[in-house]
């Protein structure tokens, strides 16, 4: 099964947030150390697959946000 993008990123801030909450409470540093090993290579797999993922788009620089458009120089006139 191949997971998506988005599904390595939010694994990814599980585990990092988890790593922040356990150092909060004071667990064992065995634990903490693990967990941020395999946050920081989680991190770097997630960035991998951002950056190596095939996205295309027909959506150009002109189009801006789609939620609230801008006019172009043409319609100004």
């Amino acid at each position: 099964m191949k997971l998506s993008v988005i599904s390595y990123l939010v694994l990814t801030t599980l585990v990092l947030a988890t790593v922040a909450i356990f150092a909060a409470l004071g667990f064992s540093f065995d634990y903490i150390f693990f967990l941020t090993i395999i946050g920081e290579v989680l991190l770097i797999f997630s960035v991998y697959s951002v950056l190596s993922d095939y996205y295309n788009t027909d959506k150009k620089f002109e189009d801006f946000y789609e939620d609230h458009p801008i006019k172009k120089e043409e319609d100004k006139l």
